[in-house]
């Protein structure tokens, strides 16, 4: 089978095993002198069925010193799955946003934006400027476009133009997010000729690929360097951090919370003026805590990693409760305090070897 080199012979029916892009190894974008932003996914901590702002101001600060410490770029993912998006009224999105500004004025967020009100299966790009007009009226925002039944629905020519619709209402920076079906049922990941459309318009900054079972991130990361273009990978794929770290690309991730100071030491560890060999061990160290932050469940669903990552920030001290949000469903059963203390004991080791800091249970 001839394999499609160029951006030019794409079409929306190629798919990315056709393209040379599909075949690239980790090993051949890997670089010790690039890194990327950590975009953290930031839990909204709940206690008493209320916002704990307190605790959500502690462990964003929190957050903001490991990455001082690590000299690692940090942006803050707010009102996104890990913020519980799709329980949050328009007055608490509003709210989220600018308790945070006022907290940190200066500090990059990225908003998670997604279809308000939407009835029928019948897209509606105005469905999308609810959220647009709260978060647009903030700085050093972002904005990323989450995708909606209606919007994935659509075939790819008619999925670009609708982006494109979307995309006439920003006024800031944007990303766009594609998942897997293994997040929901009905999603389909972006095929070669979408994203090289949407890495081409001027709005669209870059990209967030939330992966579990195909590497579409490396698919990503082939393409946009290969055909130079001027779209930056974030990775959403918490169970191959290391990938991101090695290539030098974004993280966008829930786990960039419970493991926020461990995946700050490891950037910093892997570039070459700082590198040290036991940067592996601190990778390894880090997915097997990840592994079980966001283990599938009876249903093969990862959704109630927000319980377990409020679990976690609750043993190191930062927020006063573990509960969801009062309307979320996605729970952990049985002793879940218990399982992430286990699953804390290799990470805890191998930081206090490194001398990582800002990580040790208080409760």
């Amino acid at each position: 089978m001839r394999m499609i080199h160029s951006l030019e012979d794409l079409t929306p029916a190629t798919e990315w095993d056709e393209t040379v892009w599909s075949r690239a190894t980790e090993e051949e974008l890997s670089t010790h002198t690039e890194t990327g932003r950590l975009c953290v996914a930031t839990l909204l901590p709940f206690s008493g069925g209320q916002p704990d702002w307190q605790g959500f101001e502690r462990s964003v600060q929190w957050m903001i010193e490991c990455g001082q410490a690590y000299d690692t770029e940090l942006a803050f993912v707010l009102n996104a799955d890990t913020g519980y998006l799709f329980n949050l009224s328009l007055d608490l999105y509003e709210e989220v946003l600018r308790r945070f500004r006022s907290s940190f004025p200066e500090t990059p967020v990225i908003a998670g934006v997604t279809a308000v009100g939407c009835e029928g299966e019948e897209f509606h790009a105005d469905t999308y400027r609810h959220h647009l007009d709260r978060l647009q009226q903030f700085k050093h925002v972002e904005a990323m476009i989450m995708t909606s039944q209606s919007l994935n629905a659509l075939e790819d020519q008619a999925r670009r133009d609708a982006y494109f619709q979307i995309a006439e209402h920003i006024t800031v920076p944007a990303l766009v997010h594609a998942l897997e079906p293994a997040f929901v049922p009905w999603a389909t990941p972006f095929r070669p000729w979408l994203l090289k459309e949407l890495a081409g318009h001027e709005k669209f900054v870059g990209g967030k690929v939330s992966t579990l079972d195909e590497p579409h991130f490396l698919y990503w990361s082939a393409m946009c360097r290969g055909a130079n273009l001027d779209f930056s990978p974030h990775s959403g794929d918490d169970y191959g951090i290391a990938s991101a770290i090695k290539m030098g690309h974004p993280l966008l991730i829930g786990a960039g919370v419970s493991a926020c100071p461990l995946i700050c030491a490891a950037k910093k560890l892997w570039l070459q003026g700082s590198y040290d060999p036991r940067v592996y061990k601190l990778l390894e160290a880090i997915q097997s805590l990840e592994d079980t932050v966001f283990r599938l469940d009876e249903r093969g669903s990862a959704a109630a990693y927000k319980h377990s990552t409020a679990v976690i920030l609750k043993l190191l001290g930062l927020i006063q409760s573990s509960e969801v949000h009062p309307d979320c469903a996605d729970k952990r059963s049985g002793d879940e305090m218990a399982r992430m203390r286990e699953a804390l004991q290799r990470p805890l080791r191998i930081a206090q070897r490194l001398g990582i800091e800002n990580f040790s249970p208080q409760n």
